[in-house]
């Protein structure tokens, strides 16, 4: 039965708050102006060997007022719920844009800010998909599944330590603007994650081994039995660990990859989701990390990647941590393409830059992680669609003469236009004659993102497909935090370059 918006949430005075700013922000002649109201729950919960190490729960209630005042933008934001308060803090954010159009204009001037149109979304309320709040479940019982996860992993031989965590988010927002748009909107997140570690007493060696559970936007039922098999993962993570702990070191080389869902989601936002955010094509985000390769004079002729490849941007996806009913400039979410049979023919919009590129409409990707930051254009959950009649997992491995298959995410590196990468794993298995021939350990897979994509020969069919993700892609200056997905199969990508990373510590 889906859920509707938390009571308590409702009580605030949201709308009246709302028309005290947006009345003020009229009256001092706004040409636009918008009103976020945002209440973000927070709690982590972490473990050292089953016993709690730490715990956090807190909660940011605040608002923000944005206007576009003589063609430039003016933001400020205030926590006293009083409709005075409100109307002052629409009066800052027109003193912020009229300071900043007067700077623009002493400079020689620039791009005046203009929002791309969207339709009025009038009264709109949505709430994202899961069964049971997190925040409903006691801290107590919450920490003590971790703690029995924890213990029985603890008993395995060969594991000398165990390190638990799980991050939930309960996230409120009411948005209302000067066209007339209004929504209500709830979401709510989940991380679950726990580390097996391996140490050597003799030799002094250690490794780890972690879940490949991603974190998902669903309810506590996700721990309880929907969306992931914990009993066999945690059943089978000592083993594996035993195995890894004695696997050889690899040969560097070329070999054909096979890339498990669990690791290519990884590879897909570094060098895909971040390299489509079309502020960085167009030079506009850079300090943080970097702009892109992709750039807007090459969209709709860039080759990305093998005529396999087929990439979308989506805001909709059930359970994506990036899903939304609505955006933080009021668009309407939606799914759109991003790569289609290899080549670039989209991008990732806020409505300011669809306006100044010459886009009709937004694709619904601006987005602040708090009432006190203001908007950016931020990732949709940007994801390599499955090939309808594509092979299994076991089918793509069957295909191999020599090579690697790669399970998980760990570290990586890219370069700072999303071009040059490196990425390692959980662990990685030799493929010999069509088989899995143990696991190797020291593995590192080196590319171009055009030459990796584009050596991309076989994509996996849909019960391959995981959404995968992260609750901490960062971004801008201050930096801001947000939660996206990737959903992608399994893919063989042929003659990719494979380092060992132990011989590339020592050079």
């Amino acid at each position: 039965m889906p859920h509707e918006i938390d009571p308590t949430f409702l009580s605030l005075p949201l709308r009246a708050l709302a028309d005290a700013a947006l009345a003020r922000a009229r009256a001092l002649g706004a040409e636009h102006a918008d009103f976020r109201l945002e209440r973000v729950r927070g709690a982590s919960l972490r473990l050292r060997d089953a016993r709690p190490s730490a715990s956090a729960d807190t909660t940011d209630l605040g608002y923000a007022v944005r206007v576009v005042h003589d063609g430039a933008w003016g933001f400020a934001s205030g926590v006293d719920l009083t409709m005075d308060a409100a109307a002052r803090v629409a009066s800052q954010a027109v003193a912020l844009a009229k300071l900043s159009a007067q700077v623009a204009r002493e400079a020689g001037g620039g791009d005046r800010v203009e929002l791309a149109d969207e339709p009025v979304h009038s009264e709109q309320t949505w709430v994202s998909s899961y069964e049971v709040d997190p925040f409903s479940v006691p801290e107590a019982e919450r920490s003590g599944l971790l703690a029995e996860w924890s213990a029985e992993l603890l008993r395995a031989p060969g594991v000398s330590h165990v390190d638990a965590a799980l991050l939930a988010v309960h996230e409120n927002k009411f948005y209302a603007d000067t066209a007339g748009t209004v929504t209500t909107q709830q979401r709510v997140r989940l991380h679950p994650q726990l580390t097996a570690v391996s140490v050597d007493g003799a030799s002094g060696e250690f490794d780890s081994m972690r879940t490949l559970a991603p974190p998902v936007g669903r309810g506590w039922e996700y721990l309880t039995g929907t969306g992931w098999d914990w009993r066999r993962e945690l059943d089978e993570i000592p083993g594996l660990l035993a195995e890894k702990m004695r696997a050889p070191s690899v040969r560097a080389g070329v070999y054909d990859l096979v890339v498990d869902p669990s690791n290519l989601w990884l590879t897909i936002h570094e060098s895909i989701g971040h390299a489509t955010e079309l502020d960085r094509a167009l030079g506009y985000e850079a300090a943080y990390a970097g702009t892109s390769f992709a750039t807007f004079d090459r969209l709709g002729s860039l080759k990305y990647g093998s005529p396999l490849m087929n990439v979308t941007g989506d805001r909709t996806a059930e359970h994506g941590l990036a899903t939304i009913g609505y955006d933080d400039d009021g668009v309407r979410a939606q799914s759109w393409d991003l790569v289609r049979d290899g080549i670039l023919v989209g991008y990732q919009l806020d409505r300011a830059i669809a306006h100044r590129t010459g886009f009709e409409r937004s694709n619904g990707c601006a987005y602040a992680d708090s009432p006190g930051h203001v908007p950016l254009q931020r990732m949709a959950n940007v994801s390599l669609r499955p090939d309808p009649g594509g092979m299994s997992t076991e089918d793509l491995i069957g295909g191999v003469e020599r090579g690697i298959y790669v399970v998980g995410d760990r570290s990586w590196s890219i370069d700072m236009q999303r071009y040059n990468f490196q990425f390692t794993g959980q662990r990685f298995y030799r493929i010999e004659n069509g088989r899995l021939a143990g696991q190797v350990r020291d593995v590192a897979y080196q590319a171009t993102t055009t030459d990796f994509w584009g050596s991309m020969t076989a994509v996996g069919g849909p019960g391959t497909y995981v959404l995968g993700g992260a609750f901490n892609c960062g971004k801008a200056q201050p930096g801001q935090i947000a939660a996206v997905s990737h959903g992608c199969p399994s893919a063989l990508f042929g003659g990719v370059t494979i380092l060992n990373t132990t011989q590339e510590a020592g050079r």
